[in-house]
């Protein structure tokens, strides 16, 4: 389907934009799953003044959703009517500070963030070698990954409001709890402080390369997933209780179950987000009948379906 094109409309009333605007984008690009409809638009912004100019006279009506490396994320088969931001390299700078610190974009990778506090010496981070997404994506579900949360490690995120204001954020009012902020859903956030420890940096490589070699031994990575489908619920794991309700395997067209680990879902090449999510709804469905655990969604579905 195609939406109608609204970018000139956008151009006329935002004429110092830096960025770049797209109608009708292909979203499947944006995602691990590589599946979706298209974007209504599209927006690249060149920086946060950038962004914070096109928020300010963007119509406050007007959906938006922000993507990062999408790995956490299936875009329905109908697209977005709105505006979907995906920041770029604008947002990607990694620096090292005084007290152990590092600062970070919101576009920066993870893992990056993980190399960069290792090489520095600064112990802490490394379980962001775990996360395949990025910091805003950490700040926005309190990422965590082997035995690490992003909220033991953070010191202040900085981000926009749905108007363009630009606000911060004290550890204590992110308000983590597991795989969740309390920080409204329209900020947008920017850039992340992390704090650590010192460190050896061989031995936190060495650590990092330990999460590295773990994922690959227990994890589909390398291929068409979104992370960890289901949130562990309380004193349990989602594997186990998918694993014991018999859907490791199971299979909707070209979408299945991982057979590595089944709180992963996979695209073989052509599950549509249709496929995928009414796959994850069936795992649900069968949790729920074998165990009386209602299971919840940790990737992000948004979207027309």
């Amino acid at each position: 389907m195609m939406f109608p094109d609204i970018v000139p409309q956008l151009k006329s009333a935002m004429p110092d934009l830096r960025g770049r605007l797209e109608a009708n984008a292909p979203t499947a690009p944006l995602s691990w799953f590589r599946t979706g409809g298209p974007a209504q638009v599209l927006f690249t912004p060149a920086d946060e003044d950038d962004l914070a100019y096109f928020l300010s006279r963007l119509d406050g009506q007007v959906p938006v959703l922000v993507v990062g490396l999408g790995s956490n994320l299936l875009i329905r088969d109908g697209g977005w009517e709105g505006v979907v931001i995906r920041l770029g390299k604008g947002f990607a700078d990694i620096s090292v500070e005084e007290n152990h610190r590092i600062r970070a974009g919101a576009a920066a990778p993870d893992v990056k963030v993980a190399r960069a506090a290792a090489e520095a010496g600064i112990a802490g981070l490394s379980f962001l070698r775990g996360i395949p997404g990025t910091v805003g994506g950490a700040l926005r579900m309190n990422g965590g990954a082997y035995g690490g949360e992003t909220k033991d490690v953070l010191v202040e995120a900085r981000g926009l409001t749905r108007s363009g204001a630009r606000v911060t954020y004290t550890n204590a009012e992110m308000g983590f709890t597991y795989r969740h902020s309390a920080v409204p859903d329209d900020v947008i956030f920017t850039e992340a402080l992390f704090e650590g420890r010192p460190g050896d940096p061989e031995a936190i490589l060495a650590e990092m390369n330990t999460i590295t070699e773990a994922r690959s031994s227990s994890q589909p990575v390398n291929t068409r997933t979104g992370g960890s489908t289901f949130k562990n619920p309380d004193g349990r794991k989602a594997w186990e209780l998918i694993d014991a309700a018999g859907c490791r395997g199971l299979r909707r067209g070209d979408a299945q179950v991982s057979e590595m680990h089944c709180n992963f879902l996979v695209n073989h090449g052509a599950a549509t987000a249709a496929d995928i999510e009414a796959l994850g709804e069936e795992v649900r469905r069968r949790v729920r009948e074998a165990s009386g655990i209602v299971l919840e969604w940790e990737i992000k579905r948004v979207g027309r379906p």
